[in-house]
């Protein structure tokens, strides 16, 4: 078998193993083949392991079984680059590095299954019910509704609607366990276009902080316009972003500290924000 053709075969068992579907235009689409070769190497994928996946006639596609076991290892960390940037991004990530580079530590790692379990879930508009930890509440069961990925910098979140909370919330992936896909439509309030904080875009105005004594350092380094680098971003997330890049939020510019170069001129946008307790200085505002 050729490395193309490994290539191949390795995208249906991911598809199948995170989307939980794969047809023959998702291959001619991604690789560029004629359909022909496209059902040649279903074909073969059918043959080294039948038990993954029953073709769907109504959908007219390949579906994964209750007794899918993938033929390639696929880590957790791979598939989140892969759903977020594209499935071609997996072979330049494993390429190795032309000069000396260090990445960060990551402390997070999602299981493989658990990455799985939630991506089947979005792709399909579906429930899961699964363990979850948390500092606040420990060890509950929850039943919830993902709809997207969410990278803060630090960890991988998912967006979803919590059905016991009765609300939209950020869900860490390392946190879930023995997640469980519940069959069934979600009902229109869990669907992501009755997120408020998600679809809520906000207007950010960030410059220099005004203690800090060299601005020209800071305007040059985010390409400032006149001095403001503006930004738009969704509510839900903007908490992460301000924390990340230690944003004075305060509307005196008053925190300390030589890691708040920036300082968010309009903090008033801010307001009705929620989780802004990790934005720097706004929880401390009484606006």
């Amino acid at each position: 078998m050729s490395a193309i053709q490994t290539e191949r075969l390795t995208f249906i068992d991911f598809r199948l193993m995170f989307l939980g579907d794969i047809s023959r235009q998702d291959l001619t689409d991604r690789f560029g083949i004629s359909e022909p070769a496209a059902t040649r190497d279903l074909a073969e994928y059918r043959e080294m392991r039948p038990q993954n996946l029953e073709y769907d006639h109504v959908l007219r596609q390949y579906v994964r079984t209750d007794s899918f076991e993938p033929i390639y290892l696929h880590s957790g960390e791979d598939a989140l680059v892969l759903i977020t940037e594209g499935y071609s991004a997996l072979s330049e990530r494993r390429k190795k590095s032309i000069l000396r580079a260090e990445l960060p530590v990551q402390l997070d790692r999602p299981a493989t299954e658990v990455v799985a379990a939630v991506t089947r879930a979005i792709h399909q508009g579906r429930a899961i019910s699964t363990q979850y930890c948390s500092h606040s509440s420990g060890l509950t069961t929850r039943e919830i509704v993902p709809f997207a990925l969410v990278d803060n910098g630090l960890r991988w979140h998912v967006r979803a609607y919590d059905r016991r909370r009765r609300r939209f919330s950020d869900f860490v992936l390392a946190r879930i366990g023995a997640p469980k896909i519940i069959e069934g439509a979600i009902a229109e309030e869990e669907q992501w276009d009755h997120d408020i904080q998600w679809n809520r875009i906000l207007e950010l105005e960030l410059v220099p902080h005004p203690k800090r004594p060299h601005p020209d350092t800071c305007i040059f380094e985010h390409r400032m316009e006149d001095g403001v680098l503006r930004l738009k971003l969704r509510a839900a997330v903007a908490g992460y972003f301000l924390r990340r890049w230690n944003v004075d939020c305060s509307s005196d510019h008053h925190l300390e500290g030589n890691e708040y170069q920036l300082w968010l001129r309009n903090w008033q946008a801010l307001y009705g924000v929620e989780t802004l307790d990790i934005a720097p200085g706004y929880h401390l505002e009484k606006a």
